[in-house]
This record gives C-alpha cells, sequence and structure tokens, in this order.
C-alpha cells in the first residue's frame, strides 16, 4: 500500500501534554473563537489574543470547513497556527472523518501537534477514531509509477505526523485500532482500482486477495478447471476472448462465536478490464474501464477492514474477475449461453457482461455456504449515472430490513444509497425468444433490467445489489479522497455488519 499519514495518541490530562518543537500546531474553534483552557494553555500565553487578532485581519469566523493560518506565530514554538473552524453544529452531528480529513489537508505532508478539543466539545473514542480514519484517508494517493515528485507548492498529502492530544476515554485503543484497519480496507480497494490494467489482471487480483491469509482470512482461488467442473459457464463466456485466465476468489472470515453459522456474504464484480467485448465501446475514455473491477475490490477491502479488527461474524467476500477482450474466440451476440443455475442467456451485448460474472458467483454462493444475505457490488450500468449522477449508489433489494439497515449505514458513513424499484415489467423486457433470458433488456430501465437480471440468481436469499458505476472510481474529490479510485462501499459495509450483524 501507499505510505501514508503517521498518527500518535497523547492524552490531554497528562502533565507532559504539551505541543511538538517544530511543526505546525492545530487549534479547533467555533464561531465565537474560543480556545478551551488546555487548548490555551498548551498553545501558551498570547495565543487566545493571538488568534482573535489574526482573524479579524483575515475576517475568519470559525465556521465549520474554514481555516486560519498564521505563520511563524510569535510567542509559539510552532512554525504555524492553524486554527480550524468548527461552526455551530451540535457534536452530535458533526462528521468527525471529514473534520479530520480537512485538518489533513490543511497540513499537507507537514507534522503537527492537534489539541482535539474546543469549549463544550471532549470527543469520545469513537469520534476520535472516525477523525483519525479521516486524516488517513485524506493523506492517501496514488504516485507509484510517477518518475518525478510533485512541483514544490503543489498540494500534498502523506509523509507527516500528527500527535493528537485527545481527552481520555474508555476503549479508545481499540476504536483507533478499528479505525486503522478500516482505512487500511479503504487503501488496498483505491490501490487496486487506481491500478494499471497491465498490471493487475484476474491472476494478480486474486494474488494480492490472498494476502488476506496474514489477517487469518481463508482463501479459496478457483481456476478455469475447477469452474469448468462447476458449471460457471456465463462467466467462462466473458473471459473467453482475453488471454489472461479467469479467477474466482472465495474469502472467508470466521470470527463469530460459531465458527459453522451462516455467514454474512459480498459479491464483487471484477471485470479487470472492459473493452466491451466484440461489442466494443468507443475510444473516448475507455481508459477508465480499469475500474471496473471497483466491486470486487471493495469486498477485498471489507474483508481486511473486518479480519484486521477481529470482527465478531463470520464473513464471505467472493470475487469473480475476468478480462472482457474482443478476441476471434470472444462470445459474440447471439450466442446462448448456460450459467451454473442451468438458466440459459442469450447474448444481445458483449458490453452486459458484468451480470453474467454475478450470475455465477451468486449462485455459487447462495447454493454452497447457505448466507444469511448477499450483497452484490458492481460498476454495472451507465444508466445509474443518469439517474443518480455521483451522489448515491443504486440500491435494488428483495427485502425491505436489509435495505433499510444499509440506508441507516449509508446516512451514518455519508456513502449514501438510493432504493431503486424491481418489478415484473422490469423482468418481462429481458424474457429471449431462444433462451431463459437475454443479458439486456434495451437502453430504457437499464438499471432495473440488469437488476431483475442477477434477481433470477438469488432465489429466496435476503439479497442487495449496488449498482456503484457512479460512485465507485472517477469520483468527485472530497475532504476524505483525492484519489481516483474512491475505496467506497468499504465504510458503507463495515458499519452495516458493526450495527446489526456482530455477536
Amino acid at each position: 500500500m501507499a505510505d501514508g499519514i503517521s498518527i500518535e495518541i497523547e492524552s490531554l490530562a497528562a502533565s507532559g501534554a504539551q505541543a511538538r518543537p517544530g511543526g505546525d500546531l492545530v487549534l479547533f474553534v467555533g464561531e465565537d473563537l474560543a480556545l478551551s483552557a488546555r487548548a490555551a494553555e498548551i498553545a501558551g500565553p498570547g495565543a487566545a489574543e493571538l488568534v482573535t487578532r489574526a482573524a479579524g485581519v483575515e475576517r475568519f469566523k470559525g465556521k465549520a470547513q474554514s481555516a486560519l493560518v498564521v505563520t511563524a506565530p510569535a510567542g509559539l514554538s510552532a512554525e504555524r497556527l492553524v486554527v480550524i473552524g468548527t461552526g455551530s453544529d451540535e457534536a452530535a452531528s458533526r462528521d468527525w472523518a471529514t473534520l479530520g480529513g480537512f485538518t489533513a489537508g490543511k497540513l499537507g505532508s507537514r507534522s503537527a501537534t492537534v489539541v482535539l478539543e474546543w469549549p463544550g466539545t471532549a470527543p469520545t473514542s469513537d469520534e476520535v477514531a472516525a477523525f483519525s480514519l479521516g486524516a488517513r484517508l485524506r493523506a492517501y494517493k496514488f504516485d507509484r509509477y510517477k518518475s518525478k515528485k510533485s512541483p514544490e507548492g503543489e498540494e500534498t498529502s502523506g509523509g507527516g505526523r500528527l500527535t493528537l492530544l485527545v481527552p481520555e476515554n474508555a476503549g479508545l485503543k481499540k476504536a483507533l485500532r478499528g479505525a486503522e484497519g478500516l482505512a487500511e480496507g479503504v487503501t488496498l480497494a483505491r490501490e487496486l482500482v487506481n491500478e494499471p490494467p497491465n498490471v493487475l489482471d484476474p491472476e494478480e487480483f486474486a494474488r494480492r486477495a490472498a494476502g488476506l491469509e496474514k489477517l487469518g482470512v481463508e482463501i479459496e482461488i478457483l481456476d478455469e478447471k475447477d469452474m469448468k467442473k462447476l458449471g460457471m459457464r456465463a462467466l467462462l463466456a466473458v473471459a473467453q476472448g482475453s488471454a489472461k485466465e479467469a479467477r474466482v476468489v472465495i474469502m472467508r472470515w470466521n470470527g463469530g462465536e460459531d465458527a459453522s453459522a451462516a455467514p454474512v456474504a459480498f459479491i464483487g464484480k471484477g471485470v479487470t478490464f472492459d473493452s466491451g467485448g466484440v461489442s466494443i465501446k468507443g475510444s473516448g475514455g475507455m481508459e477508465d474501464m480499469k475500474g471496473d473491477m471497483a466491486g470486487a475490490a471493495c469486498v477485498v477491502g471489507l474483508m481486511h477492514a473486518l479480519a484486521s479488527r477481529k470482527a465478531k461474524v463470520n464473513a464471505l467476500g467472493a470475487i469473480g474477475l475476468v478480462e472482457n477482450m474482443p478476441d476471434g474466440k470472444a462470445q459474440r451476440p447471439g450466442d446462448i449461453v448456460t450459467s451454473m443455475s442451468g438458466q440459459t442467456i442469450e447474448i444481445i451485448n458483449t458490453d452486459a457482461e458484468g451480470r453474467l460474472v454475478l450470475a455465477d458467483v451468486l449462485w455459487h454462493v447462495q447454493q454452497t455456504y447457505k448466507p444469511r444475505f448477499m450483497i452484490d457490488l458492481a460498476t454495472l450500468t451507465g444508466a445509474i449515472l443518469v439517474a443518480l449522477g455521483q451522489e448515491f449508489a443504486g440500491m435494488f433489494s428483495n427485502n425491505d430490513e436489509l435495505a433499510q439497515r444499509l440506508s441507516a449505514a449509508g446516512e451514518a458513513t455519508g456513502e449514501k444509497v438510493w432504493r431503486m424499484p424491481l418489478a415484473p415489467g422490469f423482468d418481462k423486457l429481458i424474457e429471449s425468444k431462444f433462451a431463459d433470458m437475454k443479458n439486456t433488456g434495451g437502453r430504457h430501465g437499464g438499471s432495473a433490467t440488469a437488476a431483475q437480471f442477477l434477481k433470477r440468481y438469488v432465489n429466496d436469499v435476503p439479497w442487495i445489489h449496488l449498482d456503484i458505476a457512479g460512485v465507485g472510481m472517477g469520483s468527485p474529490a472530497s475532504e476524505i479522497n483525492r484519489s481516483w479510485g474512491s475505496g467506497w462501499g468499504v465504510r458503507l459495509l463495515d458499519r452495516l455488519v458493526r450495527d446489526h450483524y456482530e455477536a
């Protein structure tokens, strides 16, 4: 993984708690610009007056996501005094991860002492952990293929050291370990999405997923011979046009009290490059199709997060890894393939390939592991971008309770989902004259017909399909993400498991 920020924690109550010599000193104020007594003590005499005077000159009002930077502050040992506005919002509604990301963004690669306290606010252990998570996520960058450093003066992140001075709280160490593991999971997902397709083919993706074994995750990798025996002919039909062999990776974390209890299951589409096959895409923007495996990347990152914090749950991650290319051996429009379920599929468009991959993996998971629920993630349709832009992932579900729980997790993490309809009318659009179904229902309702297709492979298992085409790659920059590959979904699903499915 890319080098990230280093974070140390010290207690504000400790008699020796003080700003590190050199580096930056970070203080927080609301709209009244008041410092807490401990922050003023650590900053030194005259700090409160300095903040007030500098704020007047710079017209700094202490509003949320605003900052005041004083260089070489008189009377202070810090190289810079960085004052972060928190606004007037209540602590209960504050987004601590965003606050951590915003703070890290103002520091760049500099080291700093951060006094995480202001009048009336003593953050809990979970809030401190969320702040550290946001800082870690903001610090991530993917530049391993750049031979030159960023130009001087350009904003950079990572490489700095933050010393957080925080109130003492029970459970802080455990919460921080969980936040660190979650940040690592998101970073892993981002790394996978950002890698070029000549580096990250299905075999290499499987090798990297197998690295989770060091955390205690059980790994099973199916090669094409194994898949042929299982009857995964829909998935293999997508892969047959590529020189790169397909893989399916099964990851199992048995952290529940009863290791034999049914797992919660997460399934990811992993098309490491999607040319569209014979139904080839236009050349404009095709390079972005290296990110057509963002669903699989999320599943790997989630399994890392769960295992790293030793989540008390049995969880299964399954990813189908293929490359979709227009070789002479590639499948054609008009072909009919038989999926693992025995249902036949008429190929109308070879660029509607992700649902073929997911169909076989979903069937294998629900038949073999009898999960409590299944959630699949896929950069599946451009239609979901038309409907929801890059603000929400499209959510399709056959279970109201599961859908409501995931919606709540989305609100809590900021990785939001919007429920979309499933209906018999959409099902009729994928009926075929020659097979049990066709792999696309045409232009209208494209996201819904894709979801309706997948529903035929889940039986009665509680299930959610997340279409993440708008959020999994190329998502807008935020205070906690400056990466093309966002790692979307890792925090969302970790929160779902944490809130509802751990023992």
